[in-house]
């Protein structure tokens, strides 16, 4: 059994130290995503919550 582990742990030694190479690393530029919002959108869910709340308060 202490043979097994052994050769486990060596060949798992052996897998990370050879996965390195010598080519050059490629660095990808990061994205940058523009969202386009309208200048209502940033006023419709106080609208929405005002009118659930009228609602309410019309109800009871």
């Amino acid at each position: 059994m202490k043979k097994l582990v052994l050769a486990a742990a060596l060949a798992a030694a052996a897998s990370t130290a050879s996965a390195g190479s010598l080519a050059e690393p490629v660095v990808e530029a990061p994205v940058v995503v523009e969202e386009t919002t309208s200048s209502s959108s940033g006023i419709l869910l106080p609208l929405l919550i005002l009118v659930l709340v009228g609602a309410a308060v019309a109800s009871s």
